[in-house]
């Protein structure tokens, strides 16, 4: 499905332009002084020049943008996501922040990130540095299930990563952290069903997004080379995917129960 006319043109998208070469929506790092979030999705953004690239002083309109040019997310989802985002962590009038408020601990923000570690007790913010052991944890435990499935060693560049890796991770994660209340772990799930959808592609005759676009996006926040949006990514559809994570997660879990209580008999 094709951009709607009313989407914000890709190449004329407002942003800060990369400091190193001039260029509109260039991968650039953070540079000192600059602020970035708990969130991967909105890093790689101000990483792109979406957003402000110093993370600060960002407004909800330009989150919105940001996400719609970025992302290809639908108008509605962006609004959703944007002003949910606003809500929980406490910003009502609807001002501008900057970056590291969306740490704000049980806002948007939850314990049991795939790449970052909890929030310490007692901290009002979560920590933002990208743990890379978290990083290659991630992708090694994809690939040794896609090889085993393969009965093969595959290489990252033959793998992609679906929504039953995302649940096998998250119950990974999840077993390591306090239990998450419903609403966070709702987010936990939404928030990767986002970019599976927007990513989704057909290697090697599977359908997933590619690894080393994940590990990339996870662990230096960037986008894939030469990646734009090529349709419009919607709420329901995040819906559903979240949701059919959701129940495999569920049976996943009553399976070990299972498992569990046989084997202490």
């Amino acid at each position: 499905m094709a951009l709607p006319i009313s989407h914000p043109k890709i190449d004329d998208k407002k942003g800060k332009s990369c400091p190193v070469t001039g260029q509109s929506h260039e991968y650039q790092a953070p540079t000192l002084g600059d602020i970035r979030s708990v969130c991967p999705a909105i890093n790689t953004m101000a990483n792109h020049g979406y957003i402000r690239r110093d993370g600060k002083n960002i407004t909800p309109m330009a989150i919105c943008r940001g996400l719609k040019a970025c992302y290809g997310l639908s108008s509605f989802l962006a609004f959703f996501l944007t002003i949910g985002g606003w809500i929980l962590i406490k910003k009502f009038s609807l001002t501008s922040i900057d970056l590291f408020e969306l740490g704000l601990h049980n806002g948007v923000e939850h314990d049991a990130s795939v790449v970052h570690k909890d929030c310490p007790p007692g901290d009002k913010d979560a920590p933002t540095d990208i743990q890379p052991d978290l990083v290659n944890e991630f992708a090694s435990e994809i690939v040794n299930a896609a090889s085993a499935s393969a009965g093969r060693k595959l290489a990252e560049e033959e793998v992609v990563v679906t929504g039953h890796d995302i649940v096998r991770t998250r119950i990974r994660r999840e077993k390591l952290s306090k239990p998450l209340s419903g609403m966070h772990a709702e987010i936990a799930r939404g928030e990767m069903a986002i970019i599976l959808g927007v990513w989704n592609q057909r290697v090697e005759g599977k359908e997933g997004v590619p690894l080393p676009w994940m590990r990339r996006w996870l662990g230096e926040e960037r986008l894939p080379d030469g990646w734009r949006p090529d349709h419009t990514h919607t709420l329901p559809q995040v819906v559903k995917t979240a949701s059919a994570m959701r129940a495999e997660m569920k049976s996943l879990r009553q399976a070990e129960e299972v498992a569990a209580a046989t084997a202490t008999q």
